[in-house]
């Protein structure tokens, strides 16, 4: 009787191509479902974005090319759209960086019921955003709302406001709501990179007769540059898709006060069921957000080398 053997180089080469394989193997499952409910959906938006297609009307589906694009190029509602997608990004993360800044550097410092108040941090955070957005809805209600009667209170203003039907403080008030909502997001992105600083920095640079201006400038800022620089790209990308609390607290209005890109194109798509004009509209904000996005990480790469 004869015994098969196997060539010690053919199970090495087994062996290699095997561990080469195994994490493409690992991964697959997740780039299918990623090209499933990511990359197909934009796709899709993409190609509908040169059609005009509207659900009154199913079977018609016609090629327009470009059309969609110079139509929306040419709506005065589409601009008015992009300048308060402007003022609501350029308000609202810087604000939230700096209140995520604040409160981190508080719940950085030892105190009996710091583990409390990290917890009860996350809760704008954790809260659904239609939730957030009625509950400031009562909030700024012009009849009862706390706002108004605090305000009142203490002479700040002389009559109730309504703030959400007016259209000059109906966009800040949003903006003030998905400040308070998103500011923890970054105190813990930041406390976690304040736990990161070796505490021999700041026992040295004391030593050194450094004052506490300096050794945040110098130990604590550096410390967290990046991740303040992750947290604020994040931030960048999710609050210029965010309509929800938008759509929940003035539906856009009163007229088109609060009326955002994401929201614009939202509306079009399923309330005027005008897919390909609303396809268009996405289509043109991605393209402005990823230009943003890119310049972003550009001047951050040269700010950290």
């Amino acid at each position: 009787m004869t015994t098969a053997t196997t060539d010690p180089s053919t199970s090495a080469r087994r062996s290699v191509i095997g561990r080469r394989v195994l994490p493409y193997a690992m991964l697959s499952p997740a780039v299918l479902v990623t090209l499933a409910i990511v990359f197909f959906p934009m796709v899709q938006t993409a190609w509908m974005s040169l059609h005009e297609y509207v659900l009154f009307r199913p079977k018609d589906f016609n090629w327009v090319g470009l059309g969609n694009f110079k139509a929306a190029l040419a709506d005065e509602v589409f601009w008015i759209s992009l300048r308060h997608t402007a003022i609501w990004m350029l308000t609202t993360i810087p604000a939230q960086l700096f209140l995520g800044l604040v409160t981190a550097l508080l719940l950085n410092q030892d105190f009996w019921w710091r583990p409390i108040a990290r917890a009860l941090i996350i809760i704008p955070w954790a809260l659904p955003s239609v939730v957030i957005a009625l509950m400031w809805s009562w909030i700024y209600d012009s009849n009862y709302g706390v706002a108004n009667e605090f305000l009142l209170r203490l002479g700040v203003i002389q009559q109730a406001v309504p703030w959400l039907a007016n259209p000059d403080t109906a966009l800040a008030s949003i903006i003030l709501t998905l400040t308070w909502q998103g500011f923890p997001f970054f105190a813990v992105m930041i406390l976690a990179g304040l736990q990161s600083i070796p505490a021999s920095y700041y026992e040295a640079a004391s030593i050194d007769g450094a004052s506490a201006w300096r050794q945040f400038w110098h130990i604590t800022l550096p410390g967290i540059a990046g991740v303040m620089m992750t947290a604020v790209l994040l931030r960048m990308i999710w609050v210029a898709n965010s309509f929800d609390v938008i759509f929940v607290m003035t539906g856009g209005g009163p007229g088109y006060a609060t009326h955002t890109l994401p929201l614009y194109a939202f509306i079009k798509a399923r309330t005027n069921l005008d897919f390909g004009y609303g396809s268009s509209i996405a289509v043109l904000f991605t393209i402005m957000l990823m230009v943003v996005v890119v310049f972003y990480l550009r001047r951050t790469r040269k700010a950290m080398d």
